[in-house]
């Protein structure tokens, strides 16, 4: 069960292992773009290229629905970036159901744990596999793999690290059910932290806030959805920054320098715009923004 990119490595590695998919669960197709065009998920894209049997309930309570997974007769439920189960539905399987998670739970329980743990300055996170209970990200660790998180680390660079070591901690578990060797280890609440589903207001740049704090809040939602600012009335979108050391503060939000780069105060240090876009225009490096955009020294981002 699973829908993004993410899930798609952690699929293909159990098909690659032999195992007997007996079928993928995901969400209906979603209209995008101005035809409004009905786009499959990527994991749907995938099961359709490996001829996998696809359910894509409307909702995950529906009886018909439930009665067939029953009919399959599974296992095992393999979740990964899915919706909330009802409870009606993770305990149809023998061998139950997991989840893998994006974070080392308790910490991040949530929507959008790799974006919140960049965006509050961890040197570090990974995966975890847990046993389904009805609150949600609460059951029991299976397994959990510790990654790395570089000081200028985006959300897309550390997402598909994630998405590959967590596809080989579902084979583990897999394999550890399988064989009856599960130990679980309970979550200890009191170290559980929030990692909520990113809304538009947490993607505008607040140049009042130390350096630090805007570099991580840029990295941790580049390339989606990406953090944003406004020159004027037109907005920006800003994929990568620099902190720039031992600089003399400026004034938030002030642009103080656009040659050779593009540099803009925060409310303590200061920092160099790498990479953005504007509304309408492609992404792209800084230095070839500024050649057709117009933007000068002492004017302001808001």
């Amino acid at each position: 069960m699973g829908t993004p990119d993410f899930a798609v490595p952690s699929l293909k590695i159990l098909l690659d292992n032999r195992y007997t998919i007996a079928s993928v669960v995901t969400v209906p197709d979603k209209p995008q773009g101005r035809g409004a065009r009905r786009i499959p998920s990527p994991i749907k894209q995938f099961a359709l290229q490996h001829q996998l049997s696809l359910l894509q309930p409307d909702s995950l309570s529906d009886d018909s629905f439930v009665a067939s997974l029953r009919d399959l007769g599974p296992d095992l439920f393999v979740v990964v970036a899915f919706r909330i189960l009802p409870k009606e539905v993770f305990t149809i399987p023998k061998l139950g159901a997991f989840n893998l998670h994006a974070s080392l739970l308790p910490k991040y329980r949530g929507a959008a744990p790799i974006q919140w743990a960049i965006i509050n300055g961890e040197a570090e996170t990974g995966v975890t596999t847990f046993v389904l209970e009805e609150r949600v990200d609460t059951g029991g660790i299976i397994l959990q793999a510790h990654v790395p998180i570089g000081p200028d680390d985006t959300f897309g660079e550390v997402h598909d690290a994630l998405a590959v070591i967590g596809a080989e901690i579902v084979l583990h578990t897999v394999r550890l059910i399988e064989m009856g060797k599960t130990v679980q280890h309970p979550q200890d609440n009191a170290e559980a932290s929030p990692a909520p589903k990113i809304l538009k207001h947490h993607c505008r740049i607040d140049w009042s806030k130390p350096v630090e704090q805007v570099h991580n809040r840029v990295r941790g939602l580049s390339p989606a959805p990406c953090a944003y600012t406004l020159h004027g009335e037109k907005t920006l979108k800003v994929y990568r920054t620099k902190i720039i050391e031992h600089a003399s503060k400026g004034t938030p939000g002030i642009i103080l320098e656009t040659s050779p780069g593009l540099v803009v105060g925060t409310g303590e240090g200061t920092v160099e715009i790498l990479e953005l876009q504007q509304e309408g225009k492609r992404r792209m490096r800084a230095k070839e923004f500024l050649r057709g955009y117009r933007i000068e020294k002492g004017e302001r981002f808001s």
